[in-house]
Order: structure tokens, then C-alpha cells, then sequence
């Protein structure tokens, strides 16, 4: 069942990212220029910078704004100086909440995070509350009929891939944080089109949540990604299967 709770999560955090693709734009060009001003202009060079730019490209965003937003990390423009700050917390059902943020404005942030946490009753916890309980990983998806588990299992071998998961509509392969590039190159080499990737904190383990509290932890993950300074939300909640997502 891990795969496919994993997919629904995929799924569900896709889904909301549809939905509000107008200040997607927005976030994805503050990734760009802070991954862009903290490495190697050179996406190819950048494994951040390259995941934000290929996210970009995927919103369909124009190649110029990609550009100017690396052009303002390295002081071809100005541009504001955003910095990295991940608030913790706990949200309903007392599932673990991290949330990743890039602002300009570290009090301003810490408000509008401080306040959906409350409004949606959940509370913003401190340092190091909650982050032990994730790890950042590398997490790409293929279309089930693309390929076999065999095929993905001895290519991602290759670049040093941790699992390979059933999910149901699709396989799934994780690698550690610091194999992500290494991981990725291997698995482009088998020529998919369809696959994805994102870095991704994910759980050590997951709370199944009833309907009724899936609800409001769905009302709280909404209220902080519509959040300007808010880059991830994420969660250890396992949300209840949608009935055209059960295998």
C-alpha cells in the first residue's frame, strides 16, 4: 500500500498545483534565482537550479523570464534578495507538517505561516519539531506501460536509486538527496518521455487520516501553498484513496 499512497499523494499535490498554475510562475521564478544565486548559473551544472528550471518549462513558461531570473542571481538585473526558511508544525490529527518557504520578509512570512497553522487548527512548533521525521529524496515516476520493474530496477542501479515501487498507474524510484543528478542521468538514458522528478521530503512514516480529517488537513496544506512566500508544503498524512486511485 506504500506505493500506492505514495502515487495518491503525488496525485493530490499535482492536482492542487494545476488548480493555482497562475502563481506557480511566481514561485518557480524565486526558485530559479535563489538555486541560480547559490550555485553555477548553469542548469547543467545545477541540479537545483536545473529541477526549477525544468519545472518551469513544464508550466510551459516563456524561455526569457527563465532567463532573467538567473540573470538577477548573478547581477545582470536587480532583484530581490530572497532567503530559505522552513517553518514546522503540527496540523489536525497531529500530523507533521513542514513548510519551505523563500521571502524577502523572514516576519511577514512568519505571520501568514503562523496564521493558517492557527486558523486551521494546527500549530506552528519550533526548530527542529518535526524535520527528523523526513528525509529529502529524489523521487521520479514512469507510466507503467513505459517500461518494466526489472528494466527500472537495473538502470536505476546505475545511479545509485534506493527503491522501486508498484504504485499502481505508475513505478516509482527514490534516491537519496545527494543522488538525485547521478540517479537522474541513469534513468534519462532509458529515453521515456513521460518520466517526472522532483525532490521531495518524504516521511519516515505516514498517519492514515479519516475522511473528516483529511478534509481539514487538505483546508491547511491549501491555505499555506496559497501563501506568496511558500515554495513545498508537506506532510506525513496518508489521505484516503480517491475510488478511481485503488488498484
Amino acid at each position: 500500500m506504500a506505493g500506492h499512497s505514495k502515487w495518491a499523494n503525488i496525485k493530490r499535490r499535482k492536482g492542487a498545483q494545476d488548480a493555482k498554475r497562475g502563481k506557480i510562475f511566481t514561485k518557480l521564478i524565486k526558485e530559479i534565482t535563489v538555486a541560480a544565486k547559490m550555485g553555477d548559473p548553469d542548469p547543467a551544472a545545477n541540479p537545483r537550479l536545473r529541477l526549477a528550471v525544468d519545472k518551469a518549462k513544464a508550466q510551459s513558461m516563456p524561455k526569457d523570464t527563465i532567463q532573467r531570473a538567473i540573470d538577477k542571481a548573478v547581477g545582470a538585473l536587480d532583484g530581490d534578495a530572497y532567503e530559505n526558511i522552513t517553518y514546522e508544525g503540527y496540523g489536525p490529527a497531529g500530523i507533521a507538517v513542514l513548510v519551505e518557504c523563500l521571502t524577502d520578509n523572514r516576519n511577514r512570512t512568519s505571520a501568514d505561516v503562523r496564521h493558517a497553522f492557527t486558523k486551521h487548527g494546527g500549530n506552528l512548533g519550533t526548530s527542529g519539531s518535526v524535520a527528523y521525521q523526513f528525509a529529502r529524496k529524489g523521487v521520479f515516476t514512469f507510466p507503467k506501460e513505459s517500461t518494466d520493474e526489472e528494466t527500472l530496477m537495473m538502470q536505476g542501479l546505475e545511479g545509485n536509486a534506493e527503491d522501486v515501487e508498484d504504485a499502481g498507474e505508475i513505478w516509482t524510484v527514490t534516491c537519496a538527496f545527494e543522488d538525485y543528478d547521478l540517479c537522474r542521468n541513469a534513468l534519462e538514458e532509458l529515453g521515456i518521455e513521460e518520466m517526472t522528478s522532483e525532490l521531495m521530503q518524504q516521511p519516515d512514516n505516514t498517519v492514515a487520516l479519516s475522511a473528516e480529517d483529511a478534509e481539514k488537513v487538505q483546508r491547511l496544506v491549501d491555505h499555506l501553498d496559497d501563501l506568496d512566500d511558500v515554495q513545498d508544503t508537506w506532510t506525513n498524512a496518508e489521505f484516503p484513496e480517491d475510488p478511481e486511485d485503488e488498484a
